[in-house]
């Protein structure tokens, strides 16, 4: 059973199973059928008692029964479905902080922050900082499609950075899977030894050095104009809080990621959902996502079909009504 991903070790997978296969068993047994020992099927009773998913046995006192899946599992996916959304409602809230935050002080910062017009500005700036950076490197790259340009202008500077020992982790979004430029470059990343994650939705474009520097856009809405070269530390650790938070609800690259089984819906679908449900146009839910309009039109139909809706009013009071928003 692939049951890591809901946080349950490959050895109290095994002994669930088990129980679920041979409910008479006793330690040893479960020790001999699961090649462990009974101290390790111990540890790992413990570890089911905990995910709530064995009981006491009413027929056989002093044992343990497993829940049946329907529901013990069902109830572990809600309870991570449920600290997912408080996670997610953070990084919201952090993000309209964040970005207040930079706003106020962006016009005036003669000793700690910059502002760098264009490109050619970026990445001389982002080069420097790749040079003297000594500890990590946090990134977060919104948007589904990368310039293979810009791409290779961070390769060296990564690479050498890397090499010294650097710890490099960058966020790009989900949709950014199917873009071939995007996926080449973040599969080389991590044969180097960086770390890529992907996310439906991700805060603004960013770039964080030691903890101690920051690049964030001038305009988020067109990144290219120009960046704010931010050193204060209290708006430097509010954009660390911002991206670990990111960070913690997104998967690492490559991870297959499965449809929630309770729902049938994407992490994308869910997130498509949520977005629409806030006002947004298709437009605007699609440049949140980094997909198209017609994406955006080919999802909704799928969901529209799946809660059998014929409109999208209705097929949110049905989503609604499910618990799916």
């Amino acid at each position: 059973m692939m049951l890591e991903t809901l946080g349950m070790t490959a050895a109290a997978g095994l002994v669930y199973q088990a129980l679920l296969d041979r409910p008479g068993d006793g330690i040893e047994l479960l020790a001999a059928h699961c090649e462990l020992t009974d101290d390790q099927v111990r540890s790992c009773l413990d570890e089911l008692g905990r995910l709530m998913l064995v009981r006491a046995s009413s027929e056989h006192p002093g044992q343990l029964r497993a829940v049946t899946p329907e529901i013990g599992l069902a109830d572990m996916l809600a309870r991570e479905e449920a600290e997912l959304a408080a996670r997610q409602a953070q990084l919201a809230a952090s993000r309209a902080a964040v970005t207040r935050l930079v706003a106020d002080r962006a016009d005036n910062r003669p000793t700690h922050g910059e502002r760098l017009l264009g490109m050619d500005a970026i990445q001389t700036r982002l080069e420097l900082l790749g040079r003297a950076a000594t500890k990590e490197v946090l990134g977060v790259h919104p948007g589904s499609q990368r310039r293979a340009e810009d791409l290779e202008a961070g390769r060296q500077s990564n690479a050498a950075a890397l090499a010294r020992g650097v710890a490099i982790r960058s966020l790009y979004q989900e949709s950014t899977r199917n873009d071939p430029t995007a996926t080449t470059y973040a599969h080389w990343l991590i044969s180097v030894g960086g770390e890529v994650r992907t996310a439906p939705v991700l805060p603004q474009r960013l770039v964080i050095v030691d903890r101690a520097q920051a690049l964030v856009p001038i305009d988020p809405a067109d990144t290219r104009k120009g960046a704010l070269h931010v050193t204060e530390p209290g708006i430097v650790a509010a954009l660390v809080d911002l991206f670990e938070q990111a960070w913690s609800i997104a998967v690492p690259h490559g991870a297959v990621r499965t449809e929630d089984p309770a729902t049938g819906l994407s992490d994308t679908e869910r997130e498509l959902l949520r977005l629409l449900g806030t006002g947004l146009t298709d437009e605007g839910a699609g440049q949140r996502l980094g997909i198209s309009s017609r994406t955006v039109s080919r999802h909704m139909s799928s969901i529209m079909e799946r809660l059998g809706a014929s409109s999208r009013f209705e097929a949110g009071i049905k989503a609604a009504q499910r618990g799916w928003l």
